[in-house]
């Protein structure tokens, strides 16, 4: 146990070094190529932190692990978008471009849709049971790759709003050195996989220990664990004014999740669905949806604290009933 505990404070530890190296290189490169914000965390920045996601599905697909790889993709996009947004609102409340909430987080509702859909195979043509076959993963492939593109058409035909041109200077004056900057992103990287791994090492060893099944860890100490370097990283650019990259990097990461890690595990191996069932799915489509109508109503494209609050309380009752379920 002792063992544990001092895995999972040292993958803490290397999550907030990596998040914070990482933010800031990435900001600068974003600086030097003319890219936004929101551009990096819809794409090097969540690619980087759906790492373990990405790893973790892939290793559970080969060894014919479906449950674990689809329920931490589930339980990751549960936590990134009711914990994070919620406590990156929470801690400063999180102005939303117009732009994000027409074309962005509706893709993020999408995504969740369409793997509802694909779930319920039983319910929609009398399949014998709920499967991910290799089809479905290349069609969530297909989706990646339309996803990639709309992203890049839009970094360069449209400049970034949220730039203030009287700011340029001083952010010129301010620009690292590009070796750097690069050092700052790989070992970022390398410090929020690492640190993930390790801190899921040791959350899962003390689930295990306190008699908790396998498919609740998947669900929620694997999932969070993995969604760790998101949060992080998430926070420092909120805290740091970069709420795009922070934004970004949550909308990212779910979209990866769902088209680029369960697509690339369903086509290396067809994944059941197994304990992953409608109530998982539901919530997830629910939480995305809560985060958009968050977005759009009540206090001018503001998540406000108290909106971050509750969507952190959604969690954890979430949560609740997964551990009275089992």
């Amino acid at each position: 146990m002792v063992v544990s505990v001092l895995l999972l404070l040292g993958g803490l530890g290397l999550i907030l070094a990596g998040a914070n190296c990482l933010t800031d290189g990435a900001s600068d490169l974003a600086r030097r190529m003319g890219v936004s914000d929101l551009v990096v965390g819809l794409t090097v920045v969540a690619f980087g932190t759906s790492a373990p996601e990405l790893a973790i599905s892939m290793i559970s697909a080969i060894n014919g692990s479906a449950g674990l790889a689809i329920g931490n993709v589930v339980g990751s996009n549960i936590f990134n978008t009711l914990v994070i947004v919620g406590v990156t609102a929470a801690v400063t409340p999180v102005v939303i471009r117009k732009s994000i909430l027409t074309a962005d987080i509706p893709l993020v509702v999408l995504s969740s849709v369409v793997l509802l859909v694909m779930a319920n195979g039983p319910l929609l043509d009398g399949a014998e049971e709920s499967v991910i076959d290799r089809v479905d993963g290349i069609v969530l492939l297909l989706f990646f790759a339309i996803f990639m593109r709309y992203t890049f058409a839009q970094a360069k035909s449209a400049p970034d709003p949220s730039v203030d041109p009287s700011a340029a200077d001083v952010a010129e004056r301010k620009r690292m050195p590009l070796w750097r900057a690069l050092v700052y992103v790989a070992g970022g990287l390398c410090a929020l996989v690492y640190g993930g791994d390790i801190f899921v090492k040791g959350a899962s060893a003390i689930a295990k220990s306190l008699g908790v099944s396998d498919a609740v860890i998947g669900l929620t100490i694997v999932a969070a664990g993995t969604s760790l370097p998101e949060l992080a990283a998430s926070l420092v650019a909120a805290v740091k004014g970069r709420t795009d990259m922070a934004l970004g990097n949550v909308i990212g990461s779910n979209i990866f999740n769902i088209f680029l890690v369960l697509g690339a595990a369903a086509t290396i191996s067809p994944l059941p669905m197994g304990g992953i069932g409608n109530f998982d799915l539901l919530t997830l489509v629910g939480s995305c949806v809560l985060f958009w109508v968050f977005g759009w109503f009540f206090s001018r494209r503001t998540i406000t604290r108290a909106e971050g609050v509750i969507m952190v309380c959604c969690y954890v009752a979430y949560t609740v009933m997964l551990i009275r379920a089992a």
